[in-house]
């Protein structure tokens, strides 16, 4: 299609791309995009979307070709789109799989497209430390245990591998997906649930590849590892965030599959037992009495025959489970996430360690299908006192931040909004735990944070799943794995500086269908003309490259 005044791009040399919102193929344009293009801010009328390595590589991975990255831009552009955008993203997207990993007689071999791409890699600071065995003009042989470290080397210097060295096989594990569900109830797997997992173990079994799948909170991302788990028939690690998703998994396993009882185990601070499936979180394998001291609880990945290693949440993966992650490149290993996105930037060890995007809907397609509940957004501003306006004024930045975030008129839009939602099932979250103490107490809800008893939020929970309980006040642990299909209004009072993949997260707990249809909403709280609008606006950027939209007020309703 020719460049016209209704399209809603403009493509820009320095491969950065403006969508503007109000012209009639915004939204065509979004989705055309967002498969290879990184949403980077999103301020009312005009979206910026930037191209990078990453975002070019991953499309790749999933089986989108660079001709439709480049067609997908001159049909969308309001004017010509420059040639050197049209390189580079034949460029990049050539630049994937350039370079093969193999494995022939028990040594990885290296292989380059060509003796100049092997000269380039050979001479470079990082991956040369790892190329010094040449076989011929194209090809090196590489030590098995540094397959991992390789691999991140040569996503830093600009060649992806694609790695066919192939795996180990585990212990063979006894599963399958049940026709019913343990109660009796009818269970069958969604369309693209089923073809999420086939693109992982379709990856793995012919290209020799792990990878990551991206759903929205809500779309059965666990059902995924259960099909994945059937596909795959090995012994298989699970890891979590926290205690309340090991209980989740096992419910699913239990009610879904065929596995026994027996055959699942749980290696937590509770309990550390292990068998043909082991569930464990991120926080006891790196825990350690002291800086000091090695993480012990490392050795589990070592110490059992696995076939199949699942990263739950994978964009939380902590530093030392990327090192160990590292030496286990011959394991099978799926990334289940909503948002690619990390906070700390290692994306690249994501892509590396774990392996490239092998699947993702995008949010608003399984809304418009009814597989997720539809959502409305909303911020609302909140002014503060003239005292507090005086103390944030006088405060150091960081101190600022939590000025406004514990701003106390939160509390009576607090209560309006829960006179409004009378009849709704509501979750409150916050990032400060005296703001949510103090909520709790005022509400008379109870309360979930870090120290709750495992067994007592359970308890609290279950409350909430038989409608005994309306509301719940929950700290960060709210952020993940918390199974409350009920819920409908989820307000945030405070949040953590400007963090995209926490939004996320949050809008997540209220995405699951509801059986009558009905539309979820989602309020943040922020204090008026202070850095949490500025936190606020960076932390919805995820969402809105979803395609969700925020309707902003204020106290009095502007």
């Amino acid at each position: 299609m020719a460049p016209s005044s209704e399209n809603a791009l403009i493509v820009q040399s320095d491969c950065s791309i403006l969508l503007e919102v109000r012209t009639p193929r915004a939204e065509e344009a979004r989705v055309a995009i967002a498969p290879f293009a990184e949403l980077v801010k999103s301020p009312e009328h005009v979206h910026t979307y930037r191209l990078t390595p990453l975002s070019i590589w991953n499309a790749r991975a999933a089986g989108l070709p660079a001709e439709k990255m480049v067609a997908a831009l001159l049909e969308h552009a309001r004017y010509s789109v420059p040639p050197s955008v049209e390189q580079e993203i034949i460029e990049l997207a050539a630049r994937y799989g350039r370079v093969v990993i193999t494995l022939s007689d028990g040594l990885l071999r290296c292989t380059c497209a060509d003796e100049a791409t092997a000269e380039l890699l050979r001479r470079d600071r990082t991956a040369g430390r790892y190329l010094t065995d040449r076989v011929d003009r194209t090809s090196f042989r590489v030590d098995l245990g540094q397959r991992g470290v390789l691999k991140q080397a040569l996503v830093v210097a600009g060649f992806p591998a694609e790695d066919l060295a192939g795996y180990v096989t585990g212990d063979r594990l006894e599963i399958a997906l049940r026709e019913h569900t343990a109660s009796g109830t009818s269970f069958e797997i969604r369309e693209y649930q089923r073809q999420a997992a086939e693109s992982f173990h379709a990856a793995g079994s012919e290209r020799g590849g792990s990878g990551v799948i991206v759903l929205p909170c809500g779309a059965g991302k666990t059902i995924v590892g259960l099909a994945v788990m059937e596909l795959v028939g090995q012994r298989t690690l699970v890891l979590t965030t926290s205690v309340t998703s090991v209980k989740q998994w096992r419910r699913e396993l239990l009610d879904k599959t065929t596995v026994r009882p027996d055959d699942i185990a749980e290696y937590t601070g509770e309990q550390k037992n292990a068998g043909p499936v082991t569930l464990t979180t991120y926080q006891i394998l790196t825990w350690r009495a002291d800086r000091e001291d090695e993480f012990r609880h490392l050795g589990l990945f070592r110490a059992h025959s696995w076939g199949l290693i699942i990263y739950d949440e994978v964009h939380l993966l902590p530093a030392p489970v990327f090192r160990a992650t590292a030496d286990l490149q011959a394991r099978r290993r799926l990334g289940l996430t909503a948002t690619l996105v990390r906070e700390d930037g290692r994306e690249g060890d994501v892509f590396a360690l774990i392996g490239p995007k092998r699947f993702d809907v995008p949010w608003r397609d399984l809304e418009r299908q009814a597989w997720i509940a539809t959502a409305t957004c909303v911020e609302e501003r909140v002014p503060m006192s003239t005292e507090r306006r005086m103390e944030y004024a006088l405060a150091d930045r960081r101190s600022q931040f939590r000025i406004a975030a514990e701003n106390p008129a939160k509390m009576a839009r607090l209560y309006r909004l829960l006179d409004q939602h009378s009849d709704g099932r509501v979750l409150i979250v916050g990032e400060y735990i005296a703001q949510v103490e103090a909520i709790a107490e005022e509400i008379g809800a109870p309360l979930v944070t870090g120290k709750t008893p495992q067994a007592e939020r359970e308890q609290i929970y279950d409350r909430f799943r038989r409608n005994e309980l309306r509301c719940i006040v929950l700290s960060k642990v709210g952020n993940f794995a918390i199974d409350l299909p009920d819920a409908d209004v989820l307000i945030q009072v405070s949040g953590m500086f400007g963090s995209r993949q926490e939004e996320a997260q949050r809008l997540g707990r209220i995405l699951r269908p509801k059986g009558d249809g009905r539309v979820v909403h989602f309020f943040t709280l922020i204090s008026r003309d202070t850095r949490e609008e500025e936190f606020a606006h960076h932390r919805k950027l995820f969402l809105v490259e979803q395609g969700y939209s925020y309707q902003v007020v204020t106290a009095d309703g502007g």
